[in-house]
Order: C-alpha cells, then structure tokens, then sequence
C-alpha cells in the first residue's frame, strides 16, 4: 500500500505553497462501435472491475480516499457558518404566497416602460423580450396568451421535421398548453386594464410561458429524466413544490424539456429522444445537462424554464485515463481491427442568465434528485430581471432544511434606488488568475476579463487575487459524492434490469459509480469539509469568485455521436472546470452572458456568491448585464412568439 498520506489541518495549510496544477486530458473520442466495445468491457464482472481498480490506483484516487489521513471530519451535505446581512436588499417571506413575494420583486426592479420599447423600431440591436414586455402586452389587449400558446405551438410541432431534428420537449401535449394559455386569457379579460397589477391576473408571471426540466414533477406530464423507462418505474400525481409555486402565479408550462439521460453529461447529447441543438450554431451541442431549458428560452420560445444543477455526473477527470487504457487493451486483443451536465453549463454556450441558488434554498420535493446533497432547481432565463422574478416565486427552504441548514432569511437586490450603486461600489471580486486562465481559446478569458476591467471603471468593483487550494481533490470529493448518491437512487431499478436500458455514456459513468465504497464517501465528506473551510476563509476577504463560467464554448455535435451517444472526456474537462465548487460546497452561483468568441458563440461569466448570497450576485449579474446589453446576438433560431401579427 505504501507508506500513509497525511494531510495538514485545513486552517494550518500555507497558501503560498499552492500551485496551480493544469489539466492535461488525452483521450480518445468514443462513438458508436468504439462506445460499445468499450461499455461492454468495463461491465464485465471481472476484467471491468479489475481495470476500474487499476485506474483508480492509477489516478491517485485510492491514495486520496483509502490511504490519506484527513484531520476534518465528514460533511454530508453543505454546512455554513452565519453570514452577515446583504446591503440594500429587500426581505421576502419564504413562507409566504409565491405571487406576493414576487410582486415584491417586481418593485425591486429598475423603472421599465414596456410602451415605449414595443414598436422595437428604436432599439440600437436585438434584445429578448422581458417578461414585463408580455405583461404590458396582455394587459394592453395587444396579444392573448391564446394568440402565443398557438404561436408556440406551430413551432414546437415544426420542430420535429427540422433537418437535422431539434428535440426541445420530452413531453408536449397541444391541448394542455392551450387550456392553461385559455384560463389565463379569460383572468385578462376580466381583469382590470388600467391598473398595471389590478384585477384577476395572478401575478406579472400570469401568462408566461416555462419550461420544466424532465427530471422536475409538472402533472400531468410523466417525468422520465430523459430515459425511456423512469415514468413505468415513477409515477407523477402531483407538481413539485417549485412548479406549484410557479403555477399559483398564473405561469403556462408548455413540457417537460429534454436533457441528458438522468442529467449524467455536460453536453445534452441523448440518443433517446434526440440531441437539442443550440440555438446560436445548430451543428453545436446546448450544453447540458439542461440542454432543452437553455435552448427553449435562447430560441425565445419561452420566457423562463427550470433546470436542475449538480454539477454534472461526468466523471471526465478519471476516466480518460479508463479510456484510454481500455483503447490500447481492445488493440492489443485485436478486437478494433481498422476502426478506431446542470443550468449553468447549456445557459453559458446558449448566451442565456442561469441562476443556481443556495443548496436548500429551493424545495427539491417532487424532483428525481430530491434526496442528493449537491443538486439544486433554479431559472434560467434570457435576462437577470427575469431570473429574479421566478427565483422569487420558487424560493423557499422545505422544512427539513430549515431545521438543518438554518438559512439566511432569503433576500431580493433593490435595483431601482442609489443605493444599488453604492452596494456595487463596495463589491470585492476574488480572481484565482491561473485558474482563471486555464481555457480551451484566450477569447473566453480576454472577453471575460474585459467585462471585470468595465465594471471596476463603470462601478468600482475591486479584483483581488485569490488562491483556491486543493482544486483536485475539490473534484474527487464531488464525483465520489454525486456518483454515490446516483447509484443509492437507481440501485433498485439496476437490479431489476433497467440498467441495461440506459445510454451507453450513462453506462460508462454508472460502471464508476458502483466501484466507490462507503470509505470512500466518507473521505469524500471529510474533503468536502476541508474544501469549505478554504472557501468560507476566501470569502473573509472578497464578496464574489469570479470565473468564465464553461473552458469553452459549444462543441461541435459528431454525427456520428447521434445514434449512440459518445464519451469526449476532453470537452467534458473544460465544460466542468469552473463548476463544481457551487455544487460540492451548496454556494450560489450565476452565468450571465458576456460576449462571444471568434466564432459567434456565447461566453458567460460565472459568479460564485457567499452561502444565502443570491442578493448580491444577482445585483452584480444585472450590472454586467447592462455593461453587456449592446453585445448581444440574435441567435440563428429565434422565434418571436409575442408578435403574433
């Protein structure tokens, strides 16, 4: 075994003997043929098993978990110190209606005369429509939710004889979207015009069209986490908690969004249903694993959607090394002959806002990932103003977290006085520059720097350079983490044969999965202790963390890759690499689009907050957002929905 590991207590850990370790990933791109060879090995009771030890030796992950002596004790979901009241916010009720909390909202929001902006003869380039633009829009009887249900209907139904097909929807059922669009119209028609919130409208959220992610309960609709057998093994009766919150405000969900099977992948590719494509480059993947939220609302079909977050279940930092050993094994047998996943991730390359909140600040009742420690619902959406509009409707701790997390009472940022001025002013942005720096293509990092240059001159937000330790093991504790709680959720239904009926991809993950014991898990809960601890003490010094939020833009979608999936653990290393600190550790986190690189792809800007500190990055995303506004690109599939003549 060699001779024991021991690391340093947490606090005790010199910083100035960090040093950033780049990731160096070889592998070869498996598809079709090469993809199945591949599953069928590791699979096999033993040679599989055998090889997955090996590499794992190999990689240093026994090392990490079985032979290192780790002085934290374990941490089996987010733990955080009490944190200091956010400037210039105002207080909302968690327990309180969804439709009040979001008029409060909406008072939080800088002045905006739809009216004005309706012609759109005068805007200087292309923005989405807001979800006050539709509000105005119904209550001015220029378009019925009605009218836009068919609107949306048309394109959703043309959709599936797209060349190449773009499967935005799991689930769709016409009739359903226009019976909830008729309710809505008729609480219109009865309401009152003159006043702006008067009447029988539920809320600003009355007629709004959402997307709810496949593996989040919207009844009637099944839930099949994009597989294609969840919904006979799950049946759906009822909404999950944040969809009924959504729904008492008057939102009209037009399905259940495609994704990638089981949210097991960073790209959305899904041979079940078919791969989403991104609305900016058709022959480019979404990102995943909420590709089909993110492109619902970049093509404008919907205002907003629910994705969920975990971090993805990509276990790309081990497994290009199973890769490729497994490649030079299936050489050497003779068996090749000639032939050789999250909301922030697809809202970054789809050039949308993607919020992911706090873990517990939102209910994850009614969700396949319901009983994880990393995994969070939160809005996406095509503007910050929007995202906060449904992070209030959904917010709101269940029960059991109350008692176990005591949050911070939730928070709005006040974005219409001075005092947003001054709160933004005062900002400290954490930059771990090498970090920072370790991209695919200098576009992201040079577009992203550029946006933290203009708001220290605009607003006067200061960088400071920070060091985050242990970004290694910060990665093994999330895949041990996230792996393990998969399996304990699946492990009945792997038993009664499902597995086998899951994509080659998920497969490849599970194989890992199922490797990791319950020593393992609790290294993993005694590294994610650690790893907080330098977080909480970077957070002493600076407000936000500050990162591009994907190392590249979209990739593009191998054709081959349709049929049967792929593994390309060399994409799924830069879509990951800024991620997974706000699932292991349960901070919030945002991407708001920045820019583009060369090619015409969005870049995001990722925004790491305190633990409970939704008010401020959601503050600090709408200014970059404004900073940004003359930027933004028309995507080559949009869709104007609310111009229905």
């Amino acid at each position: 075994m060699g001779k024991k590991r021991v690391m340093v207590p947490a606090e005790k850990l010199d910083l100035s003997t960090v040093k950033y370790e780049h990731e160096v990933i070889k592998a070869p791109h498996l598809t079709g043929l090469m993809l199945k060879l591949f599953v069928r090995i590791i699979e096999a009771p033993v040679i599989g098993s055998l090889i997955i030890s090996l590499l794992k030796k190999q990689n240093k992950i026994v090392e990490m978990l079985q032979n290192t002596v780790i002085p934290e004790a374990p941490m089996f979901k987010p733990e955080f110190p009490p944190q200091e009241a956010e400037p210039s916010v105002v207080i909302v009720d968690e327990e309180g209606k969804p439709e009040d909390r979001v008029e409060s909202a909406l008072k939080c929001l800088p002045h905006y005369d739809p009216a004005s902006c309706w012609s759109g003869d005068s805007l200087p380039s292309f923005r989405y429509w807001k979800i006050r633009d539709y509000a105005y829009a119904y209550r001015s009887k220029l378009v019925t939710p009605s009218m836009v249900a068919e609107q949306i209907i048309s394109v959703i139904e043309e959709c599936n004889y797209h060349k190449p097909p773009t499967p935005l929807l799991v689930s769709f059922d016409a009739e359903e979207i226009r019976k909830q669009a008729a309710a809505s119209t008729q609480r219109f028609e009865e309401g009152t015009v003159a006043a702006s919130h008067a009447g029988n409208p539920l809320s600003i959220l009355d007629g709004i069209f959402l997307a709810i992610k496949d593996d989040i309960d919207c009844y009637p609709h099944p839930s099949k986490g994009a597989t294609t057998w969840m919904h006979e093994v799950r049946s759906v009766e009822k909404d999950a908690v944040c969809v009924s919150r959504l729904r008492s405000c008057g939102a009209i969900f037009i399905g259940k969004a495609n994704m990638h099977e089981l949210g097991m992948g960073t790209t959305g590719n899904n041979p079940n249903y078919g791969t989403t494509r991104n609305p900016h480059a058709p022959e480019r993947y979404t990102g995943g694993s909420s590709s089909g939220p993110a492109a619902l609302v970049a093509s404008g079909l919907c205002s907003a959607a629910l994705g969920t977050d975990g971090g993805g279940c990509k276990s790309y930092y081990l497994s290009w090394s199973l890769v490729y050993f497994i490649y030079n094994i299936l050489m050497f047998c003779g068996l090749l002959k000639t032939k050789a996943g999250s909301v922030r991730i697809p809202s970054s390359l789809c050039g949308v806002v993607g919020l992911k909140t706090t873990y517990g600040r939102t209910s994850m009742r009614g969700s396949l990932c319901g009983s994880g420690t990393v995994e969070i619902i939160g809005p996406i959406a095509s503007t910050v103003e929007d995202v906060i509009l449904v992070y209030a409707a959904i917010l709101g701790s269940s029960p059991e977290d109350r008692i176990s997390l005591k949050p911070s009472p939730p928070c709005l940022p006040i974005l219409s006085s001075l005092e947003n001025e001054n709160s933004l002013g005062s900002l400290r942005l954490g930059k771990y520059t090498e970090w920072f720096n370790d991209v695919h293509s200098t576009d992201i990092s040079n577009v992203c720097e550029d946006v933290l240059n203009l708001l220290s001159k605009s607003h006067g937000c200061e960088t400071i350079e920070i060091v985050i330790p242990e970004l290694h093991e910060m990665r093994t504790a999330h895949i041990v983490s996230i792996g393990s709680e998969t399996v304990c959720f699946l492990n009945p239904d792997l038993k009664n044969g499902k597995g086998v009926k899951l994509t080659y991809d998920t497969r490849t993950s599970m194989a890992l999965f199922r490797t990791f014991s319950a020593s393992d898990y609790v290294a993993a809960q005694c590294l994610r202790r650690r790893i907080m601890h330098h977080h909480m003490e970077i957070f002493k010094k600076v407000d936000v963390i500050v990162t591009p939020t994907t190392g590249m833009t979209a990739p593009k979608i191998p054709p081959s890759a349709l049929k049967d999936g792929e593994t390309d653990m060399q994409v799924a290393g830069y879509l990951m690499r800024f991620i997974i600190a706000g699932n292991l550790l349960g901070l919030p986190a945002i991407t708001v689009p920045v820019g583009y690189d060369k090619q015409g792809l969005p870049i995001g800007l990722q925004l790491i907050g305190r633990p409970w500190g939704e008010a401020t990055i959601l503050r600090l995303a709408s200014a970059v957002e404004e900073l940004c506004a003359k930027s933004v690109k028309k995507p080559a599939s949009f869709y104007d929905v609310l111009k229905t003549k």
